[in-house]
């Protein structure tokens, strides 16, 4: 990792966070309005989304296809999260999935940590933030990323991702501006709210995924990694939380897989599918599902089960065998 990776990295969880603590005193002396409530969402969801279907189950999974101004459309989306560029996040992710909780992994909870309360904490650090500062965008995109490499397009999207990061900053500050009739308040507090707080909630709720359902939460699937599912996560990360699920099944477009279970992006690609904007959208079936399924819910396999025929077509696929 470069010197100037790793400030970049640093200064995306400082900064956000410095963003939290002004907002905080924005509104203690009530500059909150109905204005940036819905420019908070506005953004929270397009990049959440970008991140959610675009990098994750689009791009890195190959969950659905769609047509490729949509395809770039959510790469963009995704790379105004902030979270790095769409191919060393994609490349990161399927590494992820390579090494689940084995060496290898660039962001396990488990690996390399020690006993004790003190392991744990450390583990989890590592997960959630600590893998930016030593881990991040080191997975080599000729080997898990390929396909994005050979597209032009995609190229330039990834090489445009600084100044797409700018972008996420000062649209809110122009929408605020625009939006207020000029009020050069209303764009600082776009700015803080639709900006720099969005960006916070989005990344430690992604970067969760990474710790707490690798840690605390539920099982019902024989895998080969200790991901777990987390109820209370799932609608704040679309759906991202039914972690466990997803890798029991990384190419399903859906994690939720009972009625119970929300995943809002699920239902944006369902959504997507019916009008004709997704298709060879990849779904479980159930007989398979139940063939997985373990006796408890909170069941860890104390040694790693064997991969099943249709996980190893599945990293065949993305060409990440390990």
């Amino acid at each position: 990792m470069t010197r100037l990776e790793r400030n970049a990295n640093i200064a995306a969880v400082i900064i956000p966070f410095a963003g939290v603590i002004a907002a905080g005193v924005l509104l203690w002396h009530h500059l909150l309005g109905p204005l940036d409530i819905a420019l908070f969402a506005a953004m929270y969801l397009t990049t959440a989304i970008g991140i959610t279907v675009g990098f994750h189950r689009l791009l890195t999974h190959r969950a659905f296809e769609t047509h490729r101004p949509l395809r770039y459309a959510l790469a963009v989306l995704g790379s105004m999260a902030i979270e790095g560029s769409v191919i060393d996040w994609v490349a990161d992710h399927r590494k992820h999935h390579t090494f689940a909780d084995e060496e290898g992994d660039p962001h396990s909870p488990h690996v390399h940590s020690a006993p004790g309360l003190k392991g744990m904490l450390q583990g989890l650090w590592h997960a959630h933030a600590g893998w930016l500062f030593s881990e991040h965008g080191q997975a080599s995109s000729r080997r898990y990323a390929a396909d994005l490499l050979a597209d032009p397009t995609m190229r330039r999207i990834n090489r445009s991702f600084p100044a797409l990061a700018l972008a996420s900053l000062l649209l809110p500050a122009l929408l605020g501006f625009a939006l207020s009739g000029g009020s050069a308040t209303a764009a600082l507090a776009a700015f803080i709210w639709a900006g720099l707080v969005r960006i916070f909630l989005v990344h430690h709720i992604t970067w969760s995924i990474n710790s707490v359902c690798h840690f605390f939460g539920r099982r019902r699937f024989d895998t080969r990694d200790r991901s777990t599912n987390v109820f209370w996560l799932a609608l704040p990360s679309l759906g991202e939380a039914w972690h466990h699920n997803h890798h029991a099944f990384p190419r399903s477009a859906f994690h939720g897989l009972r009625w119970y279970e929300l995943d809002p992006s699920g239902w944006i690609i369902r959504a997507l599918a019916a009008i004709g904007l997704a298709w060879d959208v990849v779904r479980v079936d159930p007989a398979r599902a139940a063939a997985r399924e373990v006796a408890r819910n909170d069941d860890l396999p104390a040694e790693a089960p064997a991969q099943d025929a249709g996980e190893a077509a599945e990293r065949e696929l993305l060409g990440v065998s390990a």
